[in-house]
């Protein structure tokens, strides 16, 4: 039995969808354990290409089990249209995805409220999604949430009727309009009718699959820098980003986590506020050009940087990563010169990612070194040896600077455009 985490080692978006479509055939459940919806997995397979926001990723391999845990949190919506587009798409999901009982719902109070946040916030805004996701894990804490349990008895419309009573008096002291009961109930009715077959109870399932030697692919939202407790706050996501969730969000007992691999793309993104040390501010040139992209979930253009090591050192040490899964090393073909930063100073003194706060991420000096970039098209090599010297000298130096083997290589978006080492 092997239980294998797979995280982001920067900021999200670093290519998790992929690697977890291209792990997933060897395993027997995939699973979600953290976040909700804000978060995004691109994947380009045989059945094509998609992008997935709460169904684990690897659901496209057609002998496992997808399972969404009770630590994410579901816009039922969101979840429905998945389903209906990847039966479509001939992924066949019924009878082999199911989605815990305890896991919370989004409301509609809680994108309205989401929304006008950021309004009031004003140019201190975290950039949020909007989607919801800060308010019901506010609620789920503070004990007004609502989970697909409250739907088998009369709780649901009890619980609801409370949460609008006191919603709607937020929503209109800052300008929203009131959400009307009978919309509401009728509504997620209708969600909780659609969904029903695919609850159950995943305690058993999991305790049972462990025992007998089930392997379990465990798939993070996020990145390991928008933790809430190790991130940047306050620019960061709601839940707990780290393997360590999966105990809370699933049910996997921490020693049963044998493997932890990071993705980390070979340069770095963001999206929305925060700090980004390494951040590339000239929009006009050839680095920013190249490095560009747009979020999955959201459709906004990603913030670039260099790559930043003393971050994925941290998210190594973090989350005792086994092994690293470097993404889009392709992108960077056709640089004449690559700049990655190795560590960052403070006052002249050597400091740690940890040593300072989100805020102090702005004043802290830089370590760059500069490696000789290569010319040649990569997207088709497809074992270490046939990578330029250039690009083999880029992947041993992040090895010797993070602390782990890079045991994947990605160099194109599709499943079969990675290296194993």
């Amino acid at each position: 039995m092997t239980v294998t985490a797979v995280i982001g080692s920067q900021w999200g978006d670093e290519g998790k969808g992929k690697a977890v479509d291209f792990l997933a055939e060897r395993m027997d459940y995939v699973a979600r354990f953290n976040g909700g919806n804000n978060a995004g997995h691109t994947v380009i397979n045989d059945f094509g290409t998609f992008k997935i926001h709460l169904v684990p990723s690897g659901i496209f391999a057609q002998n496992t089990t997808g399972l969404i845990g009770g630590g994410v949190v579901i816009d039922p919506q969101v979840l429905i249209d998945e389903i209906e587009m990847l039966n479509k798409a001939g992924v066949a999901v019924d009878g082999r995805l199911w989605v815990s009982p305890r896991s919370h719902l989004i409301m509609p109070y809680h994108k309205i409220l989401d929304g006008l946040y950021e309004e009031a916030k004003g140019a201190g805004a975290t950039g949020t999604t909007r989607r919801g996701i800060g308010p019901v894990f506010a609620d789920k804490v503070s004990y007004n949430g609502i989970r697909w349990t409250d739907f088998t008895s009369d709780m649901f419309e009890q619980r609801l009727q409370v949460q609008l009573t006191l919603k709607n008096k937020i929503i209109i002291a800052l300008g929203g309009e009131a959400l009307k009961f009978d919309d509401v109930r009728d509504t997620y009715r209708g969600y909780y009718l659609k969904l029903k077959p695919y609850i159950r109870e995943l305690f058993s399932l999991v305790q049972d699959g462990l025992k007998i030697g089930k392997n379990f692919l465990l798939e993070q939202a996020m990145g390991t820098f928008l933790d809430t407790d190790w991130g940047t706050y306050p620019f960061v996501t709601a839940s707990t980003t780290i393997p360590s969730a999966a105990s809370a969000g699933l049910g996997i007992p921490p020693k049963h986590i044998t493997n932890v691999i990071g993705v980390t793309k070979a340069y770095t993104t963001r999206v929305g506020g925060g700090p980004l040390p390494t951040e590339i501010h000239d929009v006009e040139s050839e680095v920013y050009k190249k490095f560009g992209e747009v979020a999955a979930t959201t459709g906004r253009i990603r913030r670039v940087g260099w790559l930043d090591l003393e971050i994925v050192r941290t998210a190594v040490d973090l989350s005792g990563v086994t092994e690293l899964c470097l993404t889009k090393l392709d992108v960077l073909s056709g640089l004449d010169e690559i700049q990655v930063c190795v560590g960052y100073q403070l006052n002249g003194k050597d400091i740690r990612y940890a040593d300072v706060d989100a805020y102090g991420l702005d004043t802290v000096e830089l370590v760059y070194k500069k490696f000789k970039g290569w010319q040649q098209d990569i997207s088709k090599v497809r074992s270490f040896d046939e990578l330029p010297q250039e690009a083999k000298d880029y992947v041993a130096m992040i090895e010797e600077c993070a602390g782990a083997p890079v045991k994947w290589i990605g160099v194109g978006p599709e499943r079969d455009a990675t290296i194993r080492r």
